[in-house]
């Protein structure tokens, strides 16, 4: 009788076990993943990931941003479970200014920032004086300055790290006039300004023409840009971030980013096809 009960004990402890792992495996398979990120071709790269990851029971709901300050606070505020558009010396200015405590999880791509022009095509055809247009938020201004400086249209202060601004400017012996605007406005004003230093993404929303008015480009090898995907730091470690991120580095993803960006935009995972 003793050994009755005890069997049927642990007949319901299995079917109890059982039916918590079927539970979990449930809600795995209905989780639904919010993911901000920025309008225009992203949606298209996005997608992608989606269906790779409703391959592992994540749903992607993606929601879209046109300012840049935006992705990070939805975060922040629990509105997201993650994002992707940023690079580390944006996040890092977020954090200092704003105190979040959000963390990289997985690399996605690198877009170069080139410097674009309608004017002249070459740099050593720009003319004392000439106005060149930046982004105006910190580490993509910062980027912009050493831009110019790696071409030689100015000098920066020694030790500057990778946020400079218009006033580490040392040098300047062309006496060109730094115009900030808007990430957003800065390509769209390319037919204002001498050259513009825009981002890739801003750059074919303005309708450049890439690479047919680009006149420089930031290096890709080592380059500290490399745009990732980013969760609160609580997160982590969660099962639903690594599938997330590997749904992410795959190579129709790849592919993805490649033909929507024109080639202009770089996966940039390790071992990631660059053609």
């Amino acid at each position: 009788m003793k050994t009755t009960r005890t069997l049927k004990a642990a007949l319901f402890s299995v079917l109890l076990t059982c039916g918590i792992v079927s539970a979990q495996a449930a809600l795995a398979a209905d989780q639904t993943v919010r993911v901000g990120i920025m309008s225009g071709e992203d949606e298209d790269v996005w997608r992608a990931v989606a269906a790779n990851a409703a391959k592992h029971g994540i749903k992607v709901k993606i929601t879209t941003f046109s300012d840049y300050t935006q992705p990070n606070e939805a975060l922040a505020q629990h509105d997201l479970d993650a994002n992707s558009f940023q690079h580390k010396p944006y996040l890092d200015a977020q954090i200092a200014a704003r105190h979040y405590d959000i963390v990289p999880v997985g690399f996605t791509y690198v877009q170069p920032i080139g410097l674009y022009s309608r004017k002249v095509k070459s740099v050593a055809a720009l003319t004392q004086n000439a106005t060149i247009g930046v982004p105006n938020d910190p580490s993509n201004e910062g980027r912009a300055l050493l831009l110019l400086q790696a071409n030689g249209l100015i000098k920066l202060r020694a030790d500057v790290g990778l946020l400079p601004t218009a006033r580490d400017i040392a040098e300047n012996p062309k006496h060109i006039q730094i115009k900030e605007l808007d990430a957003g406005i800065v390509g769209r004003a390319i037919s204002d300004v001498d050259a513009a230093v825009v981002n890739t993404d801003w750059a074919i929303k303005a309708g450049i023409q890439i690479p047919q008015e680009r006149i420089a480009q930031e290096k890709v090898p080592g380059n500290p840009y490399r745009n990732f995907i980013a969760v609160n730091a609580k997160d982590a470690k969660a099962a639903w971030v690594k599938t997330l991120v590997d749904s992410y580095q795959q190579a129709n993803v790849a592919s993805s980013i490649l033909t929507v960006y024109h080639g202009a935009t770089l996966p940039a995972w390790d071992g990631a096809p660059q053609h």
